[in-house]
């Protein structure tokens, strides 16, 4: 557990003392800014509360008192000491005052220069007065930083105000300026003083006799005037007055920014200063004031455009601007920014835009300004305009005039796009302008498809064009790049130089196309035709021979992908003898497609590219080219040497090649030319049993399920390589969770298997035989048992892929959404295996449930429904209406207002789209399973679900598996150590307590490895305790103790999902209060749980209490189990995997004495 600053105050009292004492050359001042630094990490920190003390071992109010001792021997230093002693003293004080106002509007210290917290406030002025009545100009200059810098408790000191006061009318400058930066200081917090400033500022300001520097700094201090919206308005009034009454450029341009910076902290100014700063910009002033002007148009837009209504005086003025020739051209690209917000906000907001012509032709004049970063930004606006006026044609009829606007636009950005991108391939062009220009062109052809994916096929149809363009280009002359080339690069032109940067062109097209296609599968726009462009693109690449390996490879990928696509849209639906026929090319093109991505893969190893190589490999695995990934992870097993590294090959090798397995299964023509390929390089080194046959699901179950389990084997291989480099809880913490995953998964595939090979299938033999039918009837229980029960572990890996998807903060969104869909996947395992045996009118069925279903208490056929419905309802809204009618007594499944569960699917992408059409079917066959299952025919009800069990397991098997790119993202998760003490008592031993107490508990909890560049500000963290008489250990308490110092070892799984659903739930349910006392569970259950609430400070650490009701318990040592989350400030949930073991505590008899 880390120290907090007041657990460090007299350690850092003591080394001050020191460092003062120091004889040592500048010891002094350095001890005085180390001091600073660390009173700002304290500064940081929230107060102590009692459950703090008691943690570190503390006094309450300790901490204030070594606070007061080091400020006052800061004091003593600053009125004893040399001016450098006394400027770090200053420095420090300054550095504190900057991050207070960071921190907290309106300029009040909260920190420990606050009122509240600086108890001998008298006796840091008067040290402070003492200097400057007795010290130089530049010391009692000095002194007023200083009390400005206190002004939290300073302001209420009359005599120190006086000073200040008498200072502004010095004749010395220093002085001056010191007073107005004290004053403003002051304006900041006091409504009272704050007015007889403005009138002292009023006769400073407007003087002749006053020097300009001085004017200025008054000028500024107008900014300060936020006390009260009531001194704010006269502040604004004054200073406009003073505006307009004068003509200095230097004056004008402090005055506009000082005037901008108040009315931006009252919306009431807001209007009446954007026309201030339009007239300024539309009259005749000098370049200068108009660029001042523009800047600070440009700060209030940007942080207040949803405060005030945008009048058409602005709009005229800012198209006046964008058609000013005489404007420069920085300024004119300013005033574009400046308008793209505007005219966002105008849109959005259901307003209408004046001119619609006239706002086309001076966005289209501004799109071809010989400016490359204001041609981007015009085409950006034009395509932002685009997509919202469609939006609004959509909702509204009368959108004449926006018609006509989109009509014009659409062909315009196309074509302008399309003329920018051929001047980049200029060679004269520096390597990072190319790359530059080019990430900024395609982020705006991503921009237009996201707006419009209708138009997905004519931008890919463009990129097309700009590919042909690349591939011929060295066919075309190249004397004018050759004559701005150095002499190496000419000789170099149709080699190394001109390879890299045409491969670095490729890259980025692919990076493009991937992201487009993924965009248009989200909004179900992939057509044939786009599929089409895709694979032309990938044949120009393959045609020209100025691009390297790795980008061949990537194309090759890219081609397989959209063929995996296609394969798996036609296995999925009943086909007729032409989409027979297809399906057999698609087949051919997928093996054609990856034996070339194997080629380009062996020439990338023979060049020694390795590291490209591994992204290659990466990428394979991503597109799910599994025999190309295993490919190469295996020939880099050879190549390193790190141990760490190897271990990580070996364990993506194993990985690789169990999906393979899968993949010689569903697609043993693909597999067996892919095998023949690798036998004939004699490279791979995880050889095959025999070569690849097709194996239908119904025609040998048998042979299925010793696949499946072999593939299992494997992949628990991959996961012993990673457990077996790494101590837990310290690295591949989510690749190991993942691996561990789909094992399970592939485990409960392989009991359904098994389970569907104990049953015949023929309706006929049935239906004419009756032993069969009673047969089938005797076992029936049995088997409803064993599939119930898979169902529910099916359920339960849904909801431990949920716990997935919130426990990594940080994790990309595409992972997060793959990672979605094999919970979703998971969950209509669940529901097709637990309704195949559903058939409550068999007369039977309410006994063989009572009796079967003992040891699956938690086990439901609506909670089924209800988990399938909470993760459909947003996406496919007519399936979900077909559950709710399939179970009527099922609630609309629990939402949240506040936070957002993690495993919601808002869109088809990432293969959603695929498991959708299988959960659509299994959803439509059981619902007309159970319709018709009132006929009398038991046992032919029974072969019908177990039918139908096997047509939707052989559909859901050929869903393509993809894995997440976080997979290869090796880093440590983000997480949390609990650490708990005794509220009572303090024992080396450990906590203990007498039989028949509650515990009461300090707990400290703290993230661990948060990076310092997360992009969400975690706000609130919680967490739940759990006990239980049947939670005793056997291990004593000093060895326990040491267990909780060491590495993580986790319990159950089960426990963390259970513990993660109560914590969600308590969250969604209670809201945000802690339930700190422990509860007893009235379900039967002879537990006890705790709900608790942490603020956590700067360093992730949070302080609370609780109290547990453990009166009933026998003597013995417990475990406390428990699980933490955290909420971000945009309202998300995130769980935190635990990274310490759970606590224990010892209940013991009291001792007695004789």
């Amino acid at each position: 557990m880390e120290r907090i600053s007041a657990a460090c105050a007299m350690e850092w009292s003591i080394d001050l003392e020191k460092g003062l004492r120091s004889k040592a050359v500048g010891g002094s001042v350095e001890a005085i800014l180390r001091t600073g630094q660390r009173l700002e990490q304290w500064n940081r920190e929230p107060e102590p509360t009692l459950p703090v003390y008691k943690m570190f071992g503390l006094v309450p109010g300790e901490d204030r008192l070594f606070a007061n001792a080091i400020l006052l021997r800061l004091a003593d230093t600053f009125r004893l000491g040399d001016l450098n002693v006394r400027h770090s003293v200053v420095k420090v004080f300054l550095s504190l005052r900057s991050r207070n106002k960071k921190k907290h509007n309106g300029g009040r210290n909260y920190g420990i220069l606050s009122k509240q917290r600086v108890h001998n406030q008298s006796h840091l002025l008067s040290r402070v007065k003492i200097v400057f009545d007795s010290g130089d100009v530049e010391s009692r200059a000095l002194a007023l930083v200083l009390f400005g810098c206190w002004a939290d408790f300073a302001k209420d000191s009359a005599e120190i105000r006086y000073i200040i006061f008498s200072s502004l009318v010095s004749s010395d400058v220093v002085e001056v300026r010191a007073a107005l930066y004290a004053a403003a200081c002051f304006c900041e917090l006091s409504d009272d003083f704050a007015s007889v400033v403005l009138e002292m500022l009023v006769n400073m300001v407007s003087s002749s006799q006053t020097a300009l520097g001085v004017r200025l700094a008054g000028v500024r201090v107008f900014a300060k005037m936020g006390c009260s919206s009531s001194l704010a308005h006269r502040a604004y009034k004054v200073g406009l007055k003073l505006l307009v009454d004068s003509s200095e450029e230097d004056f004008l341009d402090v005055m506009l920014i000082t005037l901008s910076k108040l009315a931006s902290m009252f919306r009431f100014l807001i209007s009446a200063q954007v026309d201030l700063l339009c007239s300024f910009v539309s009259r005749e002033t000098t370049l200068r004031v108009k660029t001042m002007a523009i800047r600070c148009l440009h700060s209030i837009f940007t942080r207040s455009v949803c405060h005030f209504p945008v009048s058409a005086h602005t709009l005229k003025t800012f198209f006046s601007m964008l058609d000013d020739p005489e404007l420069p051209s920085d300024l004119q690209f300013q005033a574009l920014r400046i308008f793209h917000k505007i005219v966002v906000y105008c849109l959005a907001d259901g307003r209408d835009i004046l001119e619609l012509d006239k706002l086309l032709t001076v966005i289209e004049n501004a799109s071809k300004s010989s400016i490359t970063v204001k041609q981007l930004l015009a085409i950006r606006v034009l395509v932002v305009i685009s997509g919202m006026l469609k939006e609004r044609i959509r909702i509204e009829s009368d959108g004449a005039d926006s018609t006509l606007l989109l009509s014009q636009i659409m062909p315009f950005v196309i074509d302008q796009l399309t003329s920018l991108v051929k001047p980049v391939l200029d060679l004269c062009h520096s390597h990072s302008e190319v790359g530059k220009e080019c990430n900024d062109l395609f982020s705006l052809f991503l921009l237009l498809v996201e707006e419009h994916p209708e138009l997905g096929v004519i931008v890919l149809d463009k990129i097309h064009l700009f590919m042909e363009y690349l591939v011929n280009m060295p066919d075309r002359d190249t004397s004018a790049s050759k004559a701005s080339l150095s002499v190496n690069e000419i000789v170099d032109f149709k080699g190394k130089t001109s390879r890299f940067i045409m491969s670095k062109l490729a890259i980025y097209v692919y990076r493009f196309v991937v992201s487009c296609l993924e965009h248009l599968k989200e909004t179900k726009s992939i057509t044939t035709q786009v599929a089409d462009k895709v694979k032309l693109l990938a044949e120009h690449v393959h045609r020209c021979g100025l691009f390297d390996c790795f980008t061949h490879m990537m194309y090759s990928l890219l081609l397989y992908s959209c063929i995996v696509g296609h394969f798996v849209v036609n296995k999925n639906e009943e086909t007729d003898n032409s989409d027979e026929n297809l399906v057999v090319t698609l087949d051919d093109r997928l093996i054609e497609c990856e034996i070339l991505a194997l080629e380009f893969a062996e020439k990338i190893l023979a060049g020694r590219d390795y590291w490209d190589a591994y992204k290659a490999g990466k990428y394979a695995a991503h597109q799910g080219a599994w025999f190309t990934a295993s490919f190469i992870f295996e020939q880099l097993m050879t190549k390193v040497q790190s141990d760490s590294c190897l271990c990580w090959l070996k364990s993506l090798a194993q990985f690789s090649h169990s999906e393979k397995e899968i993949q010689l299964l569903l697609l043993p023509k693909q597999g067996s030319s892919l095998v023949d390929w690798l036998k004939t390089k004699k490279v791979s080194s995880i050889h095959f049993k025999d070569n690849p046959v097709e194996i239908s699901l119904d025609a040998d179950l048998p042979k299925w399920y010793e696949k499946l389990i072999e593939t299992c084997s494997s992949l628990y291989s991959s996961l012993e390589a990673l457990e077996n480099v790494v101590k837990p809880g310290q690295a591949f913490c989510f690749q190991r969770w993942f691996l561990a995953l789909r094992v399970k998964v592939l485990a409960a595939l392989a009991d359904i298997v098994k389970l569907l090979g104990t049953v015949p299938f023929n309706h006929d033999t049935i239906t004419e035989n009756e032993l069969v039918k009673k047969s089938i009837l005797a076992e029936y229980p049995q088997l409803f048992q064993q599939i119930s029960q898979v169902s529910f572990q099916a359920k339960r890996l849904a909801h431990e892929f949920d716990l997935m998807v919130t426990s990594f903060i940080g994790m990309d969104r595409k992972s997060l959404k793959i990672i979605s869909a094999l919970a979703l996947n998971c969950s209509i395992l669940a529901f097709i295996a637990g309704f195949s045996l559903y058939f409550p009118e068999m007369p039977m069925y309410e006994n063989v449930t009572t009796c079967s279903l003992e040891g699956l208490k938690r086990f439901s056929h609506p909670a089924l429904v209800q988990d399938l419905i909470g993760r459909l309802w947003r996406i496919d809204h007519e399936t979900s209406a077909s559950l709710w009618m399939l179970s009527k007594a099922i609630g609309r499944p629990k939402s949240c207002c506040h936070f957002q569960p993690g495993n919601q699917i808002w869109n088809s992408g990432c293969g959603v789209e695929d498991i959708l059409k299988v959960c659509r079917y299994a959803v439509t066959k059981v619902v007309a399973l159970k319709n018709g299952a009132n006929k009398g025919h038991n046992g032919e009800d029974v072969n019908d679900g177990w039918q139908l069990l096997l047509d939707v397991v052989t559909k859901w098997i050929h869903i393509p598996f993809r894995i997440p790119t976080y997979f290869f993202q090796v880093r440590h998760c983000v997480g949390s150590e609990l650490f708990a003490s005794s509220a009572d008592t303090r024992s080396p031993d450990g906590i203990s307590i007498l039989l028949g107490f509650h515990l009461s508990l300090n707990l400290c909890l703290q993230l661990k490895n948060v990076p310092p560049d997360l992009s969400i500000q975690l706000t609130k963290l919680y967490c739940i305790l759990y006990c239980k008489a049947s939670f005793t250990t056997p291990k004593p308490v000093e060895e326990s103790k040491q267990r909780m110092q060491s590495s993580y070892q986790s319990w159950e799984i089960d426990d963390m999902i259970d513990l993660n659903k109560d914590l969600f739930e308590h969250l969604t349910e209670d809201g945000k209060t802690a339930d700190t006392k422990g509860r007893r569970l009235n379900n039967g259950d002879d537990g006890v749980k705790a709900f608790v609430c942490f603020e956590p400070n700067e360093r992730g650490q949070g302080f609370s209490t609780c109290l547990l009701d453990v009166s009933s318990f026998p003597a013995g040592s417990y475990e406390i189990k428990w699980h933490s989350c955290c909420v971000d400030d945009q309202g998300s949930y995130w769980s935190l995997l635990p990274l310490n073991a759970a606590p224990v505590f010892t209940l013991h008899a009291p001792v007695t004495t004789k």
